[in-house]
């Protein structure tokens, strides 16, 4: 019997765009096959069906929520299954919450093809694939990061609300999802949100949800 093939799941709303993408990891590793999902709902019953796949392409921008959640699902249930985002955000909110949330490479659409085929194929080097402009950005933000004795002051103490705040932020969730989750007003969540930036002396989301893995909430 011969061994089975190996998979790869490619999770995007659009469909060109989702076959475009099916292409692409087809040229990286040839021979594998390419499952497919438009959202969400349909993406989490391909993982209940399949236990390992090579790696999982998955869009950020999903209608029926955030890419980044499906991309912790997998931290947690499929730890063996890299999930590398494909998007056309390239914003540090964007960009830190898919990462605090388990994501390992981060690839720009607007690349050619080519070049992702490429930066695919180095995953296997060891090498995390990232398109140029978002690995300069990374660097660019830790470069930015302040340095010396202010960092060893002891974490700021926060309250339980804002803790969980906090937790959703660095899952990589918006406003209005984090909202429904905690079961609160979106209006609350954003004076949540303005109250810890306040508390920990930060101005973007992106240093939030880098906050939430330092303390090992995301």
């Amino acid at each position: 019997m011969s061994a089975q093939a190996e998979l790869a799941l490619v999770v995007e709303d659009q469909r060109d765009t989702c076959e475009w993408l099916a292409q692409v990891a087809r040229q990286a590793f040839p021979g594998i096959q390419v499952l497919t999902a438009i959202d969400l709902r349909s993406a989490r019953q391909i993982l209940v069906d399949h236990s390992r796949f090579r790696l999982v392409l998955v869009d950020l921008g999903l209608p029926d929520g955030s890419g980044a959640e499906l991309i912790r699902a997998l931290a947690s249930s499929h730890p063996d299954s890299p999930s590398i985002v494909s998007t056309v955000y390239s914003d540090d909110e964007s960009l830190f919450g898919a990462i605090a949330a388990g994501a390992q490479g981060y690839l720009l659409k607007s690349q050619p093809a080519e070049l992702l085929v490429r930066h695919l194929q180095r995953f296997d080097e060891g090498i995390p694939p990232l398109s140029p402009s978002v690995a300069q950005r990374m660097l660019r933000y830790f470069r930015e990061l302040p340095r010396g004795p202010a960092n060893d002051v002891p974490d700021v103490a926060l309250t339980a609300r804002e803790t969980e705040v906090l937790t959703c932020i660095g899952r990589g969730l918006r406003v209005a999802e984090t909202a429904q989750l905690l079961g609160i007003a979106e209006s609350t969540v954003a004076g949540y949100i303005k109250t810890l930036y306040a508390k920990l002396n930060i101005g973007t989301r992106a240093e939030a949800a880098l906050e939430a893995v330092r303390r090992g909430l995301a």
